[in-house]
């Protein structure tokens, strides 16, 4: 590795291991001689094969018009790739306090990104990832159940406890139902950066698969920086202008932010716990698209009752009004 990496440019002049999450994957900044850096990332064997779905998703990506980061040198079956350094900021650490003026121009790049997502061809990514379908959407679901709600006492009562779940089974049951596009799967602003120029860069791509048609429009408006109510709904009237595609955007956004929930607690019991001041606004987000799906509508009242020791009062107010 250290002679390909060396034939690239790259003499390890210096190594600075970089922060992640709890995935198995490790990344470290190299600066080369000349002063300039790259990315290493390391796989070991139990996830050896994301590395090749990362070159193949980085070739479908480019091709389709989507900037993601160059892959400078790999060997996929020793584990290491090389790729190009774009920075220390994600869009979430830049616009972290910015105001939506700020934000606006892009969010509008990010949804371009996400239609020449979808265009892709399916059949290109049909056999990259298991399909986002019920099964792996109730999944997710039943890890948020599992390590949030119900150890904290969020299900409500008998009765209520029994509906949501119905409700919970009827979204993705519904989510399943529509005719899938190619989708990033992770598009959200903690995996876009930002470039001078004003491009953004897709990172974290390796799990494109087919999925729900709203569901990265879903991602991206729900994650970390969310837009406000105005601005959202300016949005939703022009990428998804019919009374259907709301519901199905909606769907798609429940089913998002309560699946983002049971994550951020499960990196918390693994030791990464930063993304926990996001459980609060996510879960109020959660109960705003409840309210407008039909499946779910008529269990908010309750809901917000049982979830309104974890609700910011931002949440609260918006229900009661």
């Amino acid at each position: 590795m250290e002679t390909r990496i060396a034939a690239a440019g790259f003499q390890a002049r210096t190594i600075e291991p970089l922060p992640g999450d709890v995935s198995l994957r490790r990344y470290a900044r190299i600066s080369g001689e000349d002063g300039g850096t790259a990315i290493l990332a390391t796989y070991p064997a139990e996830i050896r094969d994301t590395c090749g779905r990362f070159v193949r998703t980085t070739g479908l990506l480019g091709e389709a018009g989507v900037p993601v980061p160059r892959v400078l040198d790999a060997d996929c079956g020793e584990g290491w790739m090389l790729v190009e350094d774009l920075g220390p900021l994600t869009l979430a650490e830049w616009g972290r306090g910015r105001p939506w003026d700020d934000l606006a121009p892009w969010f509008d790049t990010a949804l371009d990104l996400v239609d020449r997502i979808a265009r892709i061809p399916p059949e290109s990514v049909t056999d990259l990832n298991p399909r986002l379908g019920r099964e792996l959407l109730a999944r997710e679901l039943r890890q948020t159940w599992d390590l949030y709600l119900e150890p904290n006492g969020l299900t409500g009562d008998a009765g209520l406890t029994g509906r949501l779940r119905e409700a919970l089974d009827a979204i993705c049951t519904q989510l399943d139902a529509e005719p899938p596009v190619p989708c990033h799967r992770d598009f959200m602003v903690r995996n876009l950066m930002p470039r001078p120029e004003g491009r953004l860069v897709v990172l974290d791509h390796q799990d494109l698969r087919l999925g729900p048609p709203a569901y990265d429009i879903a991602s991206l408006l729900n994650d970390t920086l969310f837009p406000p109510d105005s601005a959202e709904e300016e949005i939703l009237a022009r990428v998804l202008p019919a009374p259907e595609d709301r519901v199905r955007y909606r769907r798609a956004a429940a089913q998002r932010t309560l699946k983002a929930v049971g994550t951020y607690t499960s990196f918390a019991r693994r030791g990464a716990d930063r993304h926990l001041p996001l459980v609060a606004p996510t879960l109020g987000r959660c109960l705003v698209h409840l309210a407008h799906v039909p499946e779910s509508a008529a269990l908010v009242p309750e809901l917000a009752a049982a979830w309104s020791s974890v609700l910011q009062p931002s949440a609260r107010d918006l229900l009661d009004s």
